[in-house]
């Protein structure tokens, strides 16, 4: 309580006044009854009891995530296994807010990057943090692209590039959620025909699935009524230590992959495949992620690290396609997919300067990494890349999934 007699609550629109009054010339022990009474009612009007400020939340504190976009209701989500992990989701953008998993001594950790409110997924330049990324994952080279003889143009929002989709990408969308178990939660959206320049009316079903030996099961279905291109995946960062550490180079990775698709300087695949073997994109054998990083390197310089699509040996659903080791930690990432490509993404653009992660956390240069399962980036302006096509009377159906051990 302060001199003034003004007795401040954490409600900031609820407080008492305590003026001076007789009262206070009263002897004290007269006083005493109602100035106790006073103080009750003050700490009473400070700590409600049935407010629905209360009511439970998640360990993110869902609260913080609830508001309305575009006219539609955004929540979050959360996903719980019998093993005690968990995720949480935001129907915004399809977002992993947090993803919740075991460490070697049991301790539960927090392995992706995010922020503490859905305000600030919404700033100009965020990263795509845990975003659902649509309708074409990755880079198209200036934004066009020749489908059945007609030349479409898309938006432009990577320098003279398109990247995830656009400005109008499905990461800034609110998709239709439905929590269909405590385990299980669908996301579906429609995207318009000509939206962010892409042909076609496209339906989309997302289905996010927390597994009991802890994987996050990432299951993407799509249909369109006109002939169009997609590429749909997931863009969460990762860091095993812990999100909020403050480096990446320290994993140990594994990528089953012969070949690359090399870039131009502004990150689009020249068309051609690289061998990895000889240079610092062989992780056949797992080293760390920083043993070569620094490599005088034209295409690691070009991005600024590694921003690179892989050319998956395996990609059969069942066989890990890369493995990522914390050892401080213990933490084991393994990564299972259907698409043919994998992008990995050193957080090279990341760069700390603003203290808005979760918790007020920074996020330094190359404190989290991506593995985007995909097909090729600008696949639609190489045929020699596997066909990112689809035709009306076709499913795109694709599954990709995030499994944590220890």
């Amino acid at each position: 309580m302060q001199a003034s007699g003004i007795l401040l609550c954490k409600n900031h629109d609820r407080f008492i006044n305590l003026k001076k009054s007789k009262l206070m010339k009263k002897p004290f022990l007269k006083a005493l009854p109602l100035a106790t009474l006073c103080l009750a009612l003050a700490f009473s009007a400070c700590n409600p009891t049935t407010d629905k400020g209360t009511a439970s939340s998640t360990p993110q504190d869902s609260l913080k995530y609830n508001t309305t976009i575009d006219g539609k209701a955004v929540k979050l989500y959360t996903l719980k296994n019998k093993q005690g992990a968990s995720v949480s989701i935001s129907n915004y953008g399809g977002r992993v807010v947090s993803l919740l998993v075991p460490d070697k001594n049991n301790k539960l950790t927090d392995v992706v990057l995010g922020y503490d409110s859905i305000g600030a997924y919404r700033k100009k330049g965020e990263p795509f943090f845990g975003a659902l990324i649509g309708r074409y994952g990755n880079r198209i080279a200036k934004g066009k692209f020749t489908l059945e003889g007609k030349e479409y143009q898309l938006q432009l929002n990577d320098g003279v590039n398109t990247l995830h989709g656009g400005t109008d990408g499905f990461f800034g969308k609110v998709w239709d959620a439905k929590q269909l178990d405590s385990t299980k939660l669908e996301l579906t959206y429609v995207s318009k025909d000509g939206e962010a320049g892409y042909p076609g009316k496209l339906d989309v079903k997302v289905i996010y699935t927390l597994t009991d030996d802890n994987s996050l099961q990432i299951d993407y279905e799509a249909t369109t009524d006109k002939t169009t291109i997609v590429n749909l995946t997931n863009h969460a960062y990762f860091n095993l230590n812990g999100e909020g550490d403050s480096t990446i180079l320290d994993h140990e990775l594994m990528i089953d992959a012969n070949a690359y698709t090399p870039v131009d300087s502004t990150l689009i695949p020249t068309g051609k495949l690289q061998q990895v073997a000889g240079t610092a994109f062989d992780f056949n054998k797992a080293k760390l992620v920083g043993k070569q990083i620094g490599d005088n390197d034209e295409q690691l310089k070009f991005g600024k690290g590694y921003d690179h699509n892989f050319a998956l040996t395996h990609h059969d659903g069942k066989t890990p396609v890369a493995v990522v080791k914390s050892a401080k930690t213990g933490i084991v990432l393994s990564v299972i997919t259907t698409e043919p490509g994998l992008q990995f993404y050193s957080g090279n653009f990341l760069t700390g300067a603003d203290k808005d992660g979760k918790g007020g956390k920074s996020y330094p240069h190359r404190s989290a990494f991506c593995l985007e399962t995909q097909h090729f980036p600008d696949a639609p302006n190489h045929p020699n890349f596997a066909s990112t096509v689809l035709k009306p009377g076709e499913t795109y159906k694709t599954s990709t999934t995030y499994k944590f051990s220890k």
